[in-house]
């Protein structure tokens, strides 16, 4: 079931969080996993420290500075 992110996001340090992409949140019954729309694998190894395509999200009214 593809959901909107977690209260607490897993791998919090991860790119995939700040990428205008966006992920998808993907959750199981035991864990959550982050699609991406744009990489082949779909589903990286966490936490993504570095990408090609990785786009910076705009910030938006409810995301602080970071």
């Amino acid at each position: 079931m593809t959901t909107p992110p977690p209260e607490s996001l897993p791998f919090p340090d991860s790119l995939c969080h700040r990428c205008a992409a966006p992920p998808r949140y993907v959750q199981s019954r035991t864990t959550t996993f982050i699609l991406c729309p744009l990489l082949p694998q779909k589903y990286p190894p966490q936490p993504v420290r570095a990408c090609a395509l990785f786009k910076p999200r705009a910030p938006g009214p409810s995301q602080g500075m970071e």
